[in-house]
C-alpha cells in the first residue's frame, strides 16, 4: 500500500483536490492521540494508493496543534511521497512550506493550483523553470475544474516507487550553512543520512521537539549551541529569524529568476472587483445577512420545508409506519414490541431523520459559500467588527465551523494563541446554531411560525449578537481583559465552486448527523419510550400521564415553568437535549405519538398543544444558548485545560440560556400577547438592566490586567 500525503497552506485547494482524487471512498477519523480530523481515501486511479489529507498549515514549525500533527506524521510516520499543493496566485507565500517539505527527506511533487485563475488574470508560471530551481517535479493543476489532478497523483506515486535519492535545495548560505553542516556531522550517529538535514535545521532553530527525539548528550548539545551562537553573532540575529529570512530570500531569488513568472496585468482582478462590493465597509454586513437569510429561506421555509413535510408525512408517517405496523401484526408481535418499534423507534428517530433534507440543503449552501472563497471574507468582515469589542476575527472561524457541529468548532479554537481569547471563544462558539440545533429551529418554525420567513435566520443573527455582546461583557472582566490576538488571513481568489466537491462536503457532514440519529438518538428514544410506556410497577400503561417518565417530569417541571415550559413533556425534552440536541424532537415525538401513531401531522399537533407560540420561542432560545450536547460538553472540559475553567464555562452557558429564555418568554408574553405585568416581567427587566451594566461598564484598570497576566505567567 502506497501512502501519498497532501500538504499545503489553508485555502490552497487541498480539500477540493482530495475530493477529486478520492471521490466517495473517504473515511474520517482522528489522528492518534489528538482530536484533529484525519481524512483518508483510496485514489480512484489505483485502490492500492491511500491519499491522506493533512491539516492546512503554513509551516512545519509547531506553533499550532494542526502544524504539530502534520509535522509528527511526516517525520515519524513518513508517507511514501508528498503532494504539495500551492496556490499559484500567491506562490511566494506558499513556497515557504515547500522548502520545509523538501528537507524532510520524503519525495515531493509540487502541484501549482488555480492555474485557471492565473490564465484569466494574464499570469503564467514556467513550471519547468520552477521545478529546476526547487529541485523537484512541478505540475499545473486546477482542482476546481479537475485539470491535471490525476496526473499529479500519478507523478507522486511514480516518484514513491522509484526510491530515488532526494534532492534538497540549497536554501541557506554563509555561516548558516556552515553551522548546519557541522550539526549534521554531530548528529550523524543519531539518525539516518536522509533525515540528517531536517534535524540539523530544526536543531539550529532550537526546536525542543527535535532535540528530544534525538536524545542528545549534554556534550553534543553544547557543541551544537556553540555553532548556533557563532552564526547568530555573525548575522546579528536570533537563529529562528535567520532561518526564516534566508528561506524568503531563497524564494525571492527563485521568483526573480527570468522566465519563472510573468507578472499579472495591471488592471484590477475579478476578485478585486467583487471585493469592492462584498467587503465594502457599509454593504458587507447587509449582504452577509441577506445571503444567510436566503440560505435559511430556501433550506427551511420553502424547498427544504416541502421536502421535510414529504419525508415526515409520507415516507415515515405513511410508508414506513404502515409497513412496520403491518409487519408487527403479521408476526403477531406483543403490544410492547409493536409499541417499541412503531412509536419508540420510528416515531422518535424517524421524526429526527425527517429533518435531514433541511440539514442537507444548509450544508450544501455552506459548502458553496466556503468553496467560492466568500466565507474567508466573512471572517475578515467580522474581524473589523469583533476587534472594536475586544475580540478577534480568529474567534469567528470556530463559529463558522460551528454551523456544522460544535465539537470541531471548539477544537478549532486551538489556533488562537492568546489563552484568554481561546477560552472565551470556546465559551461562546457553541451558541451558533449547529446541525442539531437547526433541527429544533426547523421544528419550532414549521409548527408555530410557518408563515415567518425571518424566524429561522433570526436565530443565527441572534446568536452572533449574543456572542458579540457576551464577548464585550466578558472582556470587561479581569478574567478575559486584554488586547485581542492579531488576525492575519490570506483571502483566496473567488472562483465558481465545484458542485461535486460541495455535494461530497454536504454528505460528509450530513452523514455524521445521520449516524448520531441512528445511535445516540436511537438509544434515547428507546429509553424515553420505555419510561413513558411503563408505570411504577413496570406494567404497561395506556395513558402516558401514568408513566414513570411523567412522574419524573412533574418533579422537575417547576424549574422550567417560568420559561413557559411547565408541561412535564417539555421539561423532559429539555433534559434529553443535553445528551443530543436533536433528541429533543425525538423525545417530543415519542411522548406525543405513544397512543396516536408516529404520523407527523399528529405529532406536530401534539407538540402545538403543549406550548403556546411564545413558549415554543422560549424553548428554542433555551436550546440555542444553554450548554451543548454531552459530546461537546466533554470537548469543552478537555479543551479548557482546567476543571475550574470547564465548570465556569458550562455554568455560564446554563445561566445564560435559562436567563435568555426567561426574558424572551416573560417580556414576549407581556409585550406581544398582552399578558398582565407580574413578577416574571419585573425579574426579566431587572436581568436586562444587569446585562446592560456588564456590557456598558468601563474596562478593568491596566493595573488589574497586569496582575492577571503575571498570575498566568506564574502558572
Amino acid at each position: 500500500m502506497i501512502r501519498i500525503a497532501l500538504a499545503g497552506n489553508p485555502n490552497c485547494g487541498k480539500t477540493t483536490l482530495f475530493n477529486e482524487l478520492t471521490g466517495s471512498s473517504q473515511y474520517v477519523g482522528n489522528w492518534p492521540g489528538v482530536t484533529v480530523d484525519k481524512k483518508d481515501g483510496k485514489w480512484k486511479g489505483n485502490k492500492e494508493v491511500i491519499i491522506q489529507d493533512l491539516p492546512g498549515i503554513y509551516s512545519l514549525s509547531p506553533y499550532s496543534l494542526e502544524e504539530k500533527v502534520a509535522r509528527n506524521y511526516l517525520v515519524n510516520e513518513r508517507p511514501d511521497a508528498i503532494l504539495n499543493i500551492v496556490d499559484g496566485t500567491n506562490l511566494e507565500r506558499n513556497l515557504y512550506l515547500t522548502t520545509q517539505l523538501a528537507e524532510t527527506g520524503i519525495p515531493v511533487v509540487v502541484a501549482v493550483n488555480m492555474t485557471d485563475i492565473l490564465r484569466k488574470n494574464g499570469r503564467m508560471i514556467n513550471i519547468q523553470k520552477l521545478g529546476e530551481k526547487l529541485g523537484c517535479e512541478v505540475v499545473e493543476i486546477s482542482a476546481l475544474l479537475g485539470e491535471g489532478c490525476q496526473e499529479a497523483a500519478k507523478k507522486a506515486v511514480d516518484l514513491a516507487n522509484r526510491h530515488e535519492e532526494i534532492h534538497v535545495p540549497a536554501v541557506f548560505m554563509g555561516s548558516v550553512e556552515h553551522a548546519i553542516a557541522h550539526i549534521e556531522e554531530i548528529i550523524s550517529d543519531r539518525t539516518e543520512p536522509r533525515f540528517q538535514r531536517w534535524y540539523a535545521i530544526k536543531l539550529f532553530e532550537r526546536d525542543s521537539d527535535a532535540a528530544a527525539a534525538l536524545s542528545l548528550s549534554a556534550e553534543k548539545k553544547e557543541q551544537i549551541e556553540s555553532h548556533i551562537r557563532d552564526a547568530e553573532k555573525e548575522m546579528d540575529d536570533d537563529a529562528e529569524s535567520i532561518i526564516i529570512n534566508q528561506r524568503y530570500a531563497y524564494i525571492s531569488e527563485i521568483m526573480e529568476e527570468r522566465g519563472v513568472k510573468v507578472e499579472e496585468k495591471k488592471e484590477r482582478t475579478i476578485s478585486d472587483k467583487i471585493d469592492r462590493i462584498l467587503t465594502n465597509r457599509i454593504l458587507a454586513l447587509p449582504i452577509f445577512f441577506a445571503i444567510i437569510t436566503l440560505m435559511y429561506y430556501v433550506s427551511v421555509t420553502t424547498l427544504g420545508g416541502w421536502m421535510t413535510d414529504w419525508t415526515n408525512d409520507v415516507f415515515f408517517g405513511e410508508i414506513v409506519n404502515d409497513a412496520a405496523t403491518s409487519f408487527m401484526e403479521s408476526i403477531e408481535a406483543p403490544e410492547w414490541l409493536s409499541g417499541l418499534v412503531v412509536d419508540g423507534i420510528i416515531g422518535g428517530v424517524g421524526t429526527v431523520l425527517g429533518f435531514v433534507p433541511q440539514i442537507l440543503l444548509i450544508f450544501f449552501f455552506m459548502s458553496l459559500l466556503e468553496d467560492s472563497g466568500y466565507m474567508a471574507r466573512v471572517a475578515f468582515i467580522m474581524d473589523r467588527i469583533f476587534r472594536k469589542f475586544g475580540l478577534s476575527g480568529k474567534s469567528f472561524i470556530p463559529m463558522i465551523i460551528g454551523m456544522g457541529c460544535s465539537v470541531p468548532a471548539i477544537m478549532s479554537a486551538r489556533t488562537i494563541e492568546n489563552i484568554r481569547d481561546r477560552r472565551m471563544t470556546i465559551l461562546l462558539c457553541s451558541f451558533i446554531p449547529c446541525s442539531a440545533k437547526a433541527v429544533i429551529i426547523s421544528m419550532v418554525t414549521a409548527t408555530f411560525f410557518p408563515d415567518s420567513v425571518l424566524m429561522a435566520p433570526s436565530m443565527y443573527f441572534l446568536a452572533i449578537a449574543v456572542i458579540v455582546l457576551g464577548g464585550i461583557a466578558l472582556k470587561k472582566t479581569r478574567l478575559f481583559a486584554g488586547d485581542p490576538a492579531p488576525f492575519i488571513m490570506e483571502l483566496p481568489a473567488y472562483h465558481v465552486p465545484s458542485l461535486k466537491g460541495a455535494l461530497l462536503h454536504m454528505w460528509e457532514r450530513a452523514r455524521a448527523f445521520i449516524i448520531k440519529a441512528g445511535t445516540i438518538i436511537f438509544v434515547i428514544c428507546v429509553i424515553v419510550w420505555f419510561f413513558s410506556s411503563f408505570g411504577a410497577g413496570f406494567e404497561m400503561v395506556e395513558d402516558v400521564e401514568d408513566s414513570l417518565l411523567a412522574s419524573f417530569g412533574h418533579m422537575i417541571s417547576f424549574i422550567f415553568a417560568p420559561l413557559g415550559l411547565g408541561d412535564w413533556k417539555g421539561a423532559v425534552a429539555v433534559i434529553s437535549a443535553e445528551m443530543a440536541k436533536e433528541s429533543a424532537i425525538g423525545t417530543l415525538a415519542v411522548l406525543n405519538g405513544v397512543s396516536e401513531g408516529a404520523e407527523d401531522a399528529l405529532v406536530m399537533a401534539g407538540i402545538a398543544g403543549m406550548f403556546t407560540p411564545i413558549a415554543a420561542f422560549s424553548y428554542m432560545i433555551l436550546n440555542l444558548f444553554d450548554p451543548p450536547c454531552i459530546v461537546a460538553i466533554s470537548t469543552i472540559w478537555r479543551e479548557m485545560g482546567s476543571r475550574k475553567w470547564a465548570v465556569f464555562a458550562i455554568t455560564f452557558q446554563m445561566i445564560l440560556g435559562y436567563t435568555m429564555a426567561l426574558v424572551a418568554y416573560n417580556l414576549g408574553n407581556w409585550l406581544v400577547y398582552g399578558a398582565p405585568f407580574g413578577m416574571g416581567q419585573a425579574v426579566s427587566i431587572a436581568l436586562c438592566l444587569a446585562a446592560l451594566y456588564f456590557i456598558l461598564r468601563p474596562m478593568p484598570k491596566e493595573k488589574d490586567i497586569e496582575i492577571l497576566k503575571n498570575m498566568e505567567t506564574e502558572k
